[in-house]
């Protein structure tokens, strides 16, 4: 079976609807819903907040029974109605720890699907 051509994702993703916290690094935190997490990044649904592509944003959410701080950058973000965004952004800055966690979870995930 040949993979699909559509499917550019470089990294298996971890479905996921948790509450998560973002913020512009250095300011106070909103509350977001978590769409879907991978090494790379994470996918999630903001409301009454205006983010922009290129924004640096702390995010913290949980990974099995770990919390994990990580700091990354806004690579799209669109909006699904007047008060609301989908938003993905990619790590730049995460613990070594975290990463590996992360990779474990979706590789898991991969193969129960």
């Amino acid at each position: 079976m040949q993979p699909d051509p559509s499917e550019r994702r470089k990294y298996n993703r971890i479905a996921t609807d948790q509450m998560i916290s973002f913020a512009p690094v250095e300011a106070k935190d909103h509350l977001a819903v978590g769409r879907n997490i991978s090494s790379g990044g994470i996918a999630f649904e903001a409301v009454g907040c205006e983010l922009n592509l290129g924004d640096v944003l702390r995010v913290t959410f949980n990974v099995a029974d770990h919390t994990v701080v990580a700091v990354g950058r806004v690579v799209w973000a669109t909006d699904t109605d007047p008060l609301t965004q989908e938003v993905g952004i990619e790590f730049i800055e995460i613990d070594p720890m975290a990463m590996r966690l992360l990779e474990e979870v979706a590789a898991g995930s991969a193969a129960s699907a």
